[in-house]
């Protein structure tokens, strides 16, 4: 894997990963391969850090950080927020512990407190089964996510509310320190 901050990458690398997660993204819907059109590499805000994993056959795996507070209950808290996570899907199932046994040290290297990172409730056991019991974050459930939608429509809500598995890898901090509350 390599580490490249966003300002280092030249059009090839956004091109080339722009079709890593058209074709990673595209067999859950074709809706969530929509924001990678053209040589497009983010989907809302762009990472600060990338960590990309390459192989003979190009781009395999990819995580992105950004750094940004995010408020629970009434405390600001700053996190790197672990976005745009994708795996080749002919290497499915072997990339996430990998990539988060290479993301820690940059974590660290950023000096945030926590890593933080949401996923879809249909994907609670496999995280579990692969950062959770490694010892690497927690899983919680039970807390809603309030952000706004990347672009504003004249039909919809600008917010969007979700429901969804939040991950937590403690970095400066423990994770008894994370602040108790329901809504981000």
């Amino acid at each position: 894997g390599r580490v490249r901050w966003e300002s280092e990458l030249q059009l090839t690398d956004h091109a080339e990963l722009a079709e890593f997660f058209r074709k990673s993204y595209g067999p859950t819907g074709a809706f969530n391969a929509q924001p990678f059109e053209g040589n497009r590499s983010w989907a809302g805000a762009r990472p600060e850090v990338r960590i990309i994993g390459y192989d003979a056959r190009g781009v395999a795996a990819h995580v992105g950080l950004l750094r940004r507070f995010i408020k629970i209950g009434g405390v600001d808290l700053l996190v790197a927020e672990l976005g745009l996570y994708a795996v080749r899907p002919d290497l499915e199932g072997l990339g996430i512990s990998h990539a988060m046994r290479v993301t820690y040290p940059i974590l660290q290297e950023l000096g945030v407190p926590f890593g933080f990172g949401t996923v879809r409730p249909a994907l609670e056991k496999h995280m579990t089964r692969l950062v959770e019991r490694q010892g690497l974050a927690t899983l919680m459930s039970g807390i809603r996510v309030r952000s706004t939608h990347p672009d504003v429509y004249s039909n919809l809500s600008p917010i969007r509310i979700e429901d969804v598995i939040v991950v937590v890898f403690p970095v400066g901090r423990s994770i008894s320190e994370w602040p108790a509350g329901t809504i981000i």
